[in-house]
């Protein structure tokens, strides 16, 4: 989640909605994954593989999980964590390890860093919730310095055999989670739609491709509604 994201109608609802749901971000990526969600973030942290001394981006930091476990896995490495929500920042910085992490308020459309700044970018659920995802895209690869490597955890829509009985528990249950632990349907029913409605890896590989990365790959997660992505920009 990265001053808005956007000029646009859908900027300003989206930073609303994680605005509000700031309090109960990490109880609900818990309960909606079954626990998975932090493994994932670890995995994602795991995967950047910064050089020793450098610098690593984290993107739509939210609560700041990515940004932690990259902290404490690469000690020598300095750790950003950029988000467009000033609420989600406070609470990032509120969690032990929290001074081990830059905090920043950014725009992950106008990205306030140099040319070639990061060794590495990480992000987590910041493509589905912008208007311009190649313009994004286009933002992480111009701070990116030959060779660094960007990883990307994302939802997916659901496909094969399976995806009928996920859509339909996507559909009903997230906006009851929502209402039951949050005590908000109205946000998780924004993002289940999101989710189903948003990208796959392919087209997503497309685009980066097309921004000049290069040994781009993949691995769903969880009944194929999320993925991790992994592409290196082009010496």
């Amino acid at each position: 989640m990265t001053t808005d994201r956007t000029q646009d109608g859908k900027g300003s609802d989206v930073h609303g909605i994680f605005q509000k749901i700031a309090g109960y971000y990490d109880r609900m990526n818990f309960v909606m994954t079954l626990g998975r969600h932090e493994k994932w973030c670890r995995e994602v942290a795991a995967r950047v593989a910064p050089a020793r001394g450098g610098q690593l981006l984290d993107l739509a930091t939210g609560t700041g999980v990515i940004a932690l476990e990259a902290a404490r896995r690469y000690p020598t490495v300095t750790v950003t964590g950029a988000d467009f929500s000033a609420e989600m920042l406070r609470r990032a910085k509120a969690k032990p390890g929290a001074d081990a992490v830059r905090w920043q308020h950014a725009d992950a459309t106008d990205l306030p860093f140099e040319d070639e700044s990061f060794d590495g970018i990480t992000e987590g659920y910041l493509l589905r919730n912008v208007a311009d995802l190649p313009a994004v895209l286009r933002e992480q690869h111009r701070v990116l310095k030959p060779g660094g490597r960007v990883v990307i955890l994302e939802t997916c829509p659901p496909s094969g055999l399976v995806e009928p009985v996920v859509k339909w528990g996507m559909r009903v249950i997230v906006p009851l989670l929502g209402q039951v632990v949050a005590r908000d349907r109205k946000s998780y029913t924004y993002l289940e739609s999101s989710t189903r409605a948003f990208e796959t890896p392919q087209s997503i590989a497309v685009v980066l491709r097309g921004l000049g990365f290069r040994d781009i790959g993949w691995r769903k997660k969880f009944f194929g509604t999320n993925v991790i992505l992994w592409a290196t920009k082009a010496n």
